[in-house]
């Protein structure tokens, strides 16, 4: 259909033509048909356009009619047959109602028309204006309001509503500011308060919300001519919140209600719905009891955004309470908040609850969507769940939801984490199958877990594969590739590819990248490798930065290569980038580790050469240092350093401090001062007290230490697994074997699981002691699994229980499944 232009409209030519063009169809117009009624055919036509049910061609039809009758068409039958079709929604039978009044206009006052249509009125140009402005060309409808003007016509007060209309939809928010303000008063129409609406919602889509508060505040001004009102307040409200400033918003709320305005559903679901995106949530809460208090009853909108709100910040059972509060209130969910709280559900491992609010939709009325089958999969995929995923697959299809991309994404993702490439690869061959073409995050997920796994080669044939059927790679595919080549030593292949993704005009890795790969390299101790790495990035034109430096002089230390970390040091002072505090502390930590405490000492001095003023953790590495090497005195001096230099001494230090004078027989000392510092109130943690408690026994002190103990939880900690390992172990040397049983028990009752070594450190020391049925009771508690017989108790059960074993008669004490001890000869 062409394009409605006004010159094919009757102004357009001179009052001869018309004249001689009447007469014309006059002598060429067949009689009028008797029954046809203009009146008739165009109401029944205009319920046709509501019903949807009127075509492109039956309008057209009915204009052929209207030209061959002589019975004149009044203008409102015909204003009325083109308003409702400006207001009609898309239907299968006319898809832009709009787009067809124009058209229709245009035929009516074409010159073959004649007299036979009304001229067209106010009501009429009204009607154009706003299909102009439903179609998205507001210039075309100021065109019409410059025609209307010229024809002598007044505007009224509807007709400037829609110029304002026209302005805002045109993006011309000042212009409109001007008509509102100035042009409408010349043109004799006084602005209301909907004139005021349409402007405000302009400025405030604009971003611009600042503008309308001054022009609401304006408006409030006029003494009464045309007054604020709750629209025009939450209009300006949800214009703030839009923008992120929440505080104006919430002032503009205020003063509203100052000024004596009740604020109504949409006011308060503005004002939720924005502090759940911000994720205050108690805010949220309190505007939802005043909402309550104040007899607004919440509704769908309500409820849906404070349970997303709650589901996105992980609160869960907040969430289900309102779930519940609005079901309970007679409020039916719709889809968008059953997806909602089906996603909260499974974002905290509910993945069983999430299921039954799913299946119990349906018989609620509501239909699952596409968005509720990949909430629930993706909830089924973070647990693990691969038969409830795939069964949550197969019963796509018996609800007619077509998976899409992002579903088969989430299948492909959850078995690839899980280093499931088979099955991963298996779903991803089978989507073409199911008219689902892999995009760039297919292929990516793909690609990434392959170079995960080392498998370079097939990482690589996905990558020629996804450019040849068209998916162009990304940032991220580019980024997998280049770090699975790097870690594993293909450096050529990954700066050929960094040389791709620059001629391609993507950025290239930054240093961040980089560094990240140095580190986990250096971590496992392949600290050549990532020194490559480190080369690379100088071969690619990026400069490595001090974290960089500082991360790969880490590695070296970590390794015992204290030379070569120092010759990256001195590349890194020649590269212009001075050491820092991490620096040294990496550096001295080094040389203690390697057993170069006095290179250690020599390098901590040189900082106050360099102006780096020692931290904490400094003063901690070299005390921690000192005391393992038995240099008890060098680290009580530098104790005294640290506290003269007023540096702050930590719990951390205290406890390195306790630990080191007990590990090199100063126990008495370390309890001395233990006590000191429980005077002067020094908040301890369960390591301290672990120190102590062991310490004590150490040196025969046992009732202090059972003292100790007893008193943990009165200073407001918790006995840990170690706690009680210390206690059992010490318990048992003592021969206090009942007290020991008994310990362990707390230990169990505490949810403090044993370790493999307290329960074979129990085991041995008990067989030792003749204690077969107490080593059977704590044998019988090995699964296998996490805890397992090591070789030393294996070695002492064959010594005790086999050949001429010291035990051998008492053998049907052990467990079943420990017996065969005996017949080892």
């Amino acid at each position: 259909m062409s394009r409605p232009r006004l010159r094919h409209c009757s102004c357009f030519t001179t009052p001869m033509s018309r004249i001689r063009l009447r007469r014309r169809l006059s002598s060429s117009t067949s009689r009028p048909t008797p029954s046809w009624s203009p009146r008739a055919a165009f109401a029944a036509a205009t319920e046709r356009v509501r019903d949807g049910t009127l075509s492109p061609q039956d309008a057209h039809h009915l204009f052929d009619e209207l030209f061959q009758q002589a019975t004149p068409v009044p203008d409102r039958p015909l204003n009325g047959f083109l308003a409702a079709l400006t207001r009609a929604t898309p239907s299968e039978a006319c898809r832009d109602g709009p787009a067809l009044a124009l058209s229709l206009f245009n035929r009516v006052y074409r010159e073959e028309a004649g007299m036979r249509v009304a001229p067209p009125t106010i009501f009429t140009y009204g009607v154009l204006m706003n299909c102009c402005c439903r179609m998205r060309r507001p210039e075309l409808g100021l065109a019409f309001f410059g025609r209307l003007l010229r024809t002598g016509l007044k505007a009224d007060k509807i007709v400037a509503n829609t110029v304002l209309k026209c302005l805002c939809c045109a993006k011309r928010a000042d212009d409109a500011v001007k008509v509102l303000l100035h042009t409408m008063t010349e043109l004799g129409c006084v602005p209301d308060a909907f004139s005021y609406a349409i402007v405000l919602k302009s400025l405030c889509d604009d971003n611009r919300s600042q503008q309308a508060l001054y022009l609401l505040r304006m408006m409030a001004k006029e003494e009464g001519v045309c007054s604020p009102d709750v629209v025009t307040y939450n209009t300006v409200i949800h214009g703030f919140f839009k923008e992120g400033k929440i505080g104006k918003a919430c002032n503009l709320f205020h003063e509203m209600t100052k000024q004596g305005f009740v604020p109504n559903v949409v006011t308060y679901n503005s004002v939720i719905n924005a502090l759940c995106k911000a994720r205050a949530m108690d805010n949220a809460e309190l505007f939802l009891r005043q909402m309550v208090d104040n007899g607004v009853q919440p509704n769908k909108v309500t409820y849906t955004s404070m349970i997303h709100g709650y589901s996105t910040l992980g609160q869960w059972k907040e969430a289900t309470k309102l779930f519940r509060e609005m079901t309970g209130s007679g409020l039916i969910p719709d889809i968008v908040t059953w997806n909602s709280f089906i996603d909260s559900l499974c974002k905290h491992g509910r993945s069983k609850e999430a299921a039954e609010n799913f299946h119990s939709m349906s018989a609620k009325g509501n239909k699952p969507d596409i968005i509720s089958y990949t909430t629930l999969l993706h909830g089924y995929a973070n647990e693990g769940s691969f038969p409830d995923m795939m069964s949550l697959f197969k019963s796509m299809e018996g609800d007619g939801i077509v998976a899409n991309c992002q579903f088969f994404n989430i299948l492909i993702d959850a078995y690839a984490k899980r280093g499931m490439m088979d099955e991963a690869m298996l779903i991803f061959t089978e989507m073409p199958g199911q008219g689902v073409n892999p995009n760039v995050v297919t292929y990516s997920t793909v690609i990434a877990s392959l170079c995960r796994m080392g498998r370079l080669a097939d990482a690589m044939n996905k990558f020629s594969e996804m450019i040849g059927t068209g998916v162009q790679p990304n940032t991220v595919v580019y980024h997998s590739l280049v770090q699975g080549l790097c870690t594993h030593g293909d450096l050529v292949k990954a700066k050929e590819l960094i040389s791709e993704m620059m001629n391609k005009g993507i950025p290239r890795p930054n240093i961040a990248f980089f560094s990240s790969i140095v580190h986990s390299l250096c971590k496992e101790g392949r600290v050549m490798d990532a020194h490559h790495i480190f080369d690379l990035v100088k071969d690619i034109g990026e400069r490595s930065d001090i974290i960089m430096f500082n991360t790969l002089i880490d590695g070296y230390c970590l390794v015992g290569e204290m030379g070569k970390a120092v010759s990256v040091l001195d590349v890194m002072i020649s590269a212009g980038i001075e050491p820092d505090i991490f620096t040294y502390n990496t550096l001295v930590n080094g040389y203690f580790k390697s057993g170069r405490i006095d290179d250690g000492l020599n390098l901590f001095r040189e900082m106050s050469h360099k102006k780096i003023k020692p931290t904490t953790v400094t003063y901690n590495i070299i005390l921690d240092g000192l005391f393992r090497a038995g240099r008890t005195v060098a680290a009580k001096k530098m104790l005294h350093e640290l506290i003269g230099c007023g540096t702050t001494v930590s719990l951390s230090t205290y406890n390195i401090i306790l630990k080191g004078l007990c590990r090199n027989n100063c126990t008495d000392e370390a309890i001395v001062m233990f006590q000191k510092l429980h005077t002067i109130n020094v908040k301890f943690n369960i390591t301290t007290l672990n120190t102590m408690i062991n310490s004590m026994y150490t040196v025969q002190r046992r009732e202090e230490a059972k003292d100790l103990f007893a008193a943990i939880s009165d200073s407001g900690l918790v006995p840990n697994a170690s706690t009680y390992g210390i206690m059992i172990r010490n318990l048992l040397k003592e021969g206090s074997v009942e007290e020991a049983d008994s310990m362990f028990l707390s230990m169990e009752r505490s949810g403090c699981a044993p370790c493999s070594r307290l329960l074979n450190d129990t085991i041995r020391t008990l067989l030792e002691k003749g204690e077969i049925v107490k080593a059977g009771n704590y044998m019988s508690k090995v699964d296998g699994k996490s805890i397992s017989l090591e070789a030393s108790t294996c070695s002492l059960l064959w010594s005790l229980f086999s050949g001429k074993g010291k035990y051998r008669e008492q053998i049907q004490l052990l467990p079943v499944k420990y017996q065969f001890f005996g017949g080892v000869s």
